[in-house]
Protein backbone atom coordinates (compact mmCIF):
# COMPACT_ATOMS: atom_id res chain seq x y z
CA UNK A 1 0.00 0.00 0.00
CA UNK A 2 1.38 3.45 -1.03
CA UNK A 3 1.65 6.42 1.30
CA UNK A 4 -0.67 8.61 -0.80
CA UNK A 5 -3.44 6.07 -0.38
CA UNK A 6 -3.22 6.56 3.36
CA UNK A 7 -2.88 10.40 3.28
CA UNK A 8 -4.23 11.90 0.01
CA UNK A 9 -4.20 15.46 1.41
CA UNK A 10 -0.48 15.30 2.14
CA UNK A 11 0.18 13.99 -1.38
CA UNK A 12 -1.88 16.83 -2.91
CA UNK A 13 0.05 19.44 -0.93
CA UNK A 14 3.36 17.90 -1.98
CA UNK A 15 2.37 17.90 -5.66
CA UNK A 16 1.15 21.51 -5.41
CA UNK A 17 4.42 22.65 -3.88
CA UNK A 18 6.36 20.77 -6.57
CA UNK A 19 4.37 22.49 -9.36
CA UNK A 20 4.87 25.91 -7.73
CA UNK A 21 8.64 25.33 -7.54
CA UNK A 22 8.73 24.36 -11.23
CA UNK A 23 6.75 27.48 -12.22
CA UNK A 24 9.01 29.76 -10.15
CA UNK A 25 12.06 28.14 -11.73
CA UNK A 26 10.75 28.78 -15.25
CA UNK A 27 9.84 32.39 -14.47
CA UNK A 28 13.21 33.19 -12.92
CA UNK A 29 15.24 31.32 -15.55
CA UNK A 30 17.85 33.77 -16.81
CA UNK A 31 17.76 34.55 -20.52
CA UNK A 32 21.02 34.52 -22.52
CA UNK A 33 22.64 37.98 -22.64
CA UNK A 34 23.49 37.73 -26.34
CA UNK A 35 20.87 36.57 -28.84
CA UNK A 36 21.63 36.03 -32.53
CA UNK A 37 19.41 38.06 -34.86
CA UNK A 38 21.08 36.98 -38.07
CA UNK A 39 21.29 33.44 -39.42
CA UNK A 40 24.30 31.89 -41.16
CA UNK A 41 23.09 32.71 -44.69
CA UNK A 42 22.58 36.37 -43.84
CA UNK A 43 26.05 36.49 -42.29
CA UNK A 44 27.65 35.04 -45.43
CA UNK A 45 25.68 37.45 -47.66
CA UNK A 46 26.89 40.35 -45.53
CA UNK A 47 30.51 39.40 -46.14
CA UNK A 48 30.08 38.59 -49.85
CA UNK A 49 28.26 41.86 -50.61
CA UNK A 50 30.80 43.97 -48.69
CA UNK A 51 28.06 45.53 -46.60
CA UNK A 52 29.50 47.69 -43.87
CA UNK A 53 33.04 47.69 -45.31
CA UNK A 54 34.75 51.11 -45.51
CA UNK A 55 37.40 51.52 -48.21
CA UNK A 56 40.39 53.84 -48.60
CA UNK A 57 38.39 56.62 -50.28
CA UNK A 58 35.98 56.89 -47.39
CA UNK A 59 38.83 56.73 -44.86
CA UNK A 60 40.71 59.57 -46.60
CA UNK A 61 37.57 61.67 -46.63
CA UNK A 62 36.89 60.88 -42.98
CA UNK A 63 40.42 61.94 -41.95
CA UNK A 64 40.21 65.20 -43.90
CA UNK A 65 36.70 66.01 -42.72
CA UNK A 66 36.00 64.38 -39.35
CA UNK A 67 32.32 63.48 -39.11
CA UNK A 68 30.14 63.89 -36.08
CA UNK A 69 28.19 60.77 -37.08
CA UNK A 70 31.16 58.34 -37.07
CA UNK A 71 33.21 57.01 -34.15
CA UNK A 72 36.45 55.12 -34.77
CA UNK A 73 37.17 52.20 -32.45
CA UNK A 74 40.58 50.52 -32.38
CA UNK A 75 40.08 46.87 -31.30
CA UNK A 76 43.78 46.15 -30.77
CA UNK A 77 45.27 45.79 -27.31
CA UNK A 78 46.34 48.79 -25.22
CA UNK A 79 50.04 48.33 -26.02
CA UNK A 80 49.53 48.44 -29.80
CA UNK A 81 47.10 51.33 -29.49
CA UNK A 82 49.65 53.27 -27.42
CA UNK A 83 52.34 52.80 -30.06
CA UNK A 84 50.15 54.43 -32.70
CA UNK A 85 46.53 54.68 -33.85
CA UNK A 86 44.28 56.58 -36.22
CA UNK A 87 43.69 60.09 -34.83
CA UNK A 88 40.52 60.38 -32.76
CA UNK A 89 40.06 56.62 -32.39
CA UNK A 90 38.97 55.11 -29.09
CA UNK A 91 40.51 51.90 -27.81
CA UNK A 92 38.26 48.96 -26.95
CA UNK A 93 40.12 45.67 -27.31
CA UNK A 94 38.41 42.82 -29.13
CA UNK A 95 38.21 40.73 -25.95
CA UNK A 96 36.21 43.48 -24.21
CA UNK A 97 34.07 44.53 -27.16
CA UNK A 98 31.09 42.34 -26.22
CA UNK A 99 31.02 43.35 -22.57
CA UNK A 100 27.73 44.74 -21.28
CA UNK A 101 29.06 48.31 -20.89
CA UNK A 102 30.62 48.43 -24.35
CA UNK A 103 27.54 46.99 -26.06
CA UNK A 104 25.43 49.61 -24.25
CA UNK A 105 27.71 52.33 -25.60
CA UNK A 106 27.37 51.04 -29.16
CA UNK A 107 23.57 50.87 -28.71
CA UNK A 108 23.53 54.45 -27.39
CA UNK A 109 25.54 55.62 -30.40
CA UNK A 110 23.08 53.84 -32.68
CA UNK A 111 20.19 55.66 -30.99
CA UNK A 112 21.94 58.95 -31.83
CA UNK A 113 22.41 57.92 -35.46
CA UNK A 114 26.17 57.50 -35.04
CA UNK A 115 28.09 54.77 -36.89
CA UNK A 116 30.93 52.79 -35.31
CA UNK A 117 33.94 52.10 -37.54
CA UNK A 118 36.08 49.22 -36.23
CA UNK A 119 39.65 48.52 -37.23
CA UNK A 120 42.51 46.20 -36.23
CA UNK A 121 45.95 45.80 -37.74
CA UNK A 122 44.31 44.18 -40.78
CA UNK A 123 40.81 43.57 -42.07
CA UNK A 124 41.02 39.93 -40.99
CA UNK A 125 41.72 40.96 -37.40
CA UNK A 126 38.62 43.17 -37.18
CA UNK A 127 36.31 41.11 -39.39
CA UNK A 128 35.41 38.60 -36.66
CA UNK A 129 34.34 41.22 -34.06
CA UNK A 130 32.46 43.13 -36.77
CA UNK A 131 30.53 40.03 -37.85
CA UNK A 132 29.77 39.14 -34.23
CA UNK A 133 28.27 42.59 -33.60
CA UNK A 134 26.22 42.38 -36.80
CA UNK A 135 24.91 38.92 -35.88
CA UNK A 136 23.57 40.11 -32.52
CA UNK A 137 21.86 43.15 -34.02
CA UNK A 138 24.32 46.06 -33.83
CA UNK A 139 23.84 47.19 -37.42
CA UNK A 140 25.45 50.61 -36.96
CA UNK A 141 28.90 49.00 -37.07
CA UNK A 142 31.34 49.07 -39.98
CA UNK A 143 34.85 47.72 -40.55
CA UNK A 144 37.87 49.37 -42.17
CA UNK A 145 39.31 47.50 -45.13
CA UNK A 146 43.07 47.15 -44.70
CA UNK A 147 43.01 48.16 -41.05
CA UNK A 148 45.71 50.20 -39.34
CA UNK A 149 48.43 48.88 -41.64
CA UNK A 150 46.65 50.46 -44.61
CA UNK A 151 46.31 53.75 -42.71
CA UNK A 152 50.09 53.75 -42.10
CA UNK A 153 50.75 53.27 -45.83
CA UNK A 154 48.29 56.06 -46.58
CA UNK A 155 50.09 58.41 -44.20
CA UNK A 156 53.54 57.53 -45.55
CA UNK A 157 52.46 58.48 -49.08
CA UNK A 158 51.36 62.01 -48.14
CA UNK A 159 53.02 64.66 -50.29
CA UNK A 160 54.11 62.13 -52.89
CA UNK A 161 51.69 62.32 -55.80
CA UNK A 162 53.53 59.53 -57.62
CA UNK A 163 52.36 57.03 -55.02
CA UNK A 164 48.90 55.60 -55.49
CA UNK A 165 47.98 53.64 -52.42
CA UNK A 166 45.44 50.90 -52.88
CA UNK A 167 44.17 48.42 -50.37
CA UNK A 168 45.31 44.87 -51.06
CA UNK A 169 43.05 42.12 -49.67
CA UNK A 170 44.51 40.20 -46.76
CA UNK A 171 46.49 37.13 -47.73
CA UNK A 172 46.58 33.96 -45.66
CA UNK A 173 49.89 33.51 -43.90
CA UNK A 174 49.96 29.78 -44.70
CA UNK A 175 48.42 27.56 -47.35
CA UNK A 176 46.58 25.36 -44.90
CA UNK A 177 45.22 23.06 -47.62
CA UNK A 178 48.71 22.16 -48.77
CA UNK A 179 49.92 21.71 -45.21
CA UNK A 180 47.01 19.37 -44.50
CA UNK A 181 47.78 17.32 -47.60
CA UNK A 182 51.46 16.89 -46.78
CA UNK A 183 51.14 16.29 -43.06
CA UNK A 184 51.43 12.66 -42.08
CA UNK A 185 52.07 11.47 -45.65
CA UNK A 186 54.56 8.59 -46.04
CA UNK A 187 55.94 7.90 -49.51
CA UNK A 188 56.82 4.43 -50.76
CA UNK A 189 60.16 3.23 -49.48
CA UNK A 190 60.10 5.69 -46.57
CA UNK A 191 58.31 3.43 -44.15
CA UNK A 192 59.69 4.01 -40.68
CA UNK A 193 61.71 1.21 -39.14
CA UNK A 194 60.63 0.07 -35.74
CA UNK A 195 63.22 -0.62 -33.09
CA UNK A 196 62.94 -4.07 -31.54
CA UNK A 197 61.45 -4.02 -28.10
CA UNK A 198 63.70 -5.67 -25.53
CA UNK A 199 61.91 -7.12 -22.54
CA UNK A 200 64.05 -7.65 -19.52
CA UNK A 201 62.93 -10.47 -17.32
CA UNK A 202 63.47 -10.18 -13.62
CA UNK A 203 65.72 -12.78 -12.10
CA UNK A 204 64.02 -15.16 -9.73
CA UNK A 205 65.06 -14.72 -6.15
CA UNK A 206 65.66 -17.69 -3.90
CA UNK A 207 62.90 -18.40 -1.42
CA UNK A 208 63.61 -17.23 2.09
CA UNK A 209 64.62 -20.15 4.26
CA UNK A 210 62.45 -20.99 7.17
CA UNK A 211 58.78 -20.55 7.48
CA UNK A 212 56.11 -22.10 9.65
Amino acid sequence: MHVHELNPKKTLVTLTLFVIIIIIGLLTLSQPRLVYKMDMKQSVDLALNNQGFVDQTELSDLLKNPRQNTVLIDIRDTYQYGRGHIPGAENISAVELLSEDNLKRIADLDAQGIKVLLYGNTLTEANGPFMALQQIGYYNTQVLIGGYQFYQRLESSKGDSSKQITCVPDQAEFNYAEVAKSSGTITEGDSPTKKPVVIERKKKTNAVAGGC
